[in-house]
């Protein structure tokens, strides 16, 4: 049975795991993410971020409520980037370029982009497609911080994530999307982390190709800038 996750990083400051797909972050039918890694690592931790259920990767954990505190501001004020991986079995109508949009609820817990921008979810991608292998890989960046803002991104691109269901992804193991990578800047050190999936029929695939020497150091490639617009209070 694949362990609920692996330990990345351990600081005096924070923890930094790799979640596995399918581990819910909140204690719902059994013991969460927080509780499992508390009971392991037998210290409190402070959630500062989220994972959806269905995705593996990244995730930061304070070991003090003063860092929560502080990590907590950062993700808020988008200053800490996010890369993540995902696979489609579908070709977008670009390989490349910004998803911008408002995001609403939907039906059965699902959400849906808008063609409005007050507070929008802003969302970049690059892409490339394989001769040898059934899916196309996206490096995503979200610049703002949504539920599911990245599995809705790639639905409106015509390129729903393998495995996603709830938004007619192609049939697949498991959702195929990761929280590929991390940076920030915490008490003037700045950290930089780089996980590579582990699970899933197609992520071995990709490994095993050597598609991913290209996007080794996601931080590295030339994102464009994006100044998000001050939000619209509701």
């Amino acid at each position: 049975m694949q362990p609920a996750f692996s330990l990345v990083a351990e600081t005096a400051e924070f923890v930094l795991l790799n979640k596995a797909a399918g581990i819910s972050f909140h204690s719902e039918d059994g013991p969460g993410l927080v509780v499992l890694a508390e009971q392991q690592l037998g210290y409190k931790l402070y959630p500062v971020h989220r994972l959806d259920k269905v995705t593996s990767g990244l995730i930061l954990l304070a070991r003090s409520s003063e860092t929560a505190a502080e990590l907590t501001q950062l993700f808020a004020t988008h200053q800490i980037e996010k890369y993540y991986l995902a696979l489609s079995l579908s070709k977008p109508a670009k390989k490349q370029g910004w998803v911008k949009g408002d995001m609403a609820p939907s039906r059965r817990g699902a959400w849906k982009l808008l063609s409005t921008q007050l507070n929008p979810a802003v969302t970049y991608f690059i892409s490339q497609g394989f001769e040898h292998l059934p899916f196309r890989a996206f490096l995503v960046k979200p610049y703002s911080g949504k539920t599911h803002q990245i599995r809705v991104a790639l639905k409106s691109a015509g390129a729903a994530i393998a495995g996603d269901v709830l938004y007619q992804g192609g049939a697949a193991d498991r959702v195929y999307l990761h929280a590929y990578a991390l940076r920030f800047c915490l008490y003037n050190t700045e950290y930089y982390y780089v996980q590579p999936p582990t699970e899933g029929v197609l992520y071995q695939q990709l490994l095993q190709s050597d598609a991913l020497q290209g996007w080794s150091q996601p931080r590295q490639l030339n994102w464009p800038h994006y100044t998000l617009p001050k939000q619209v209070s509701e």
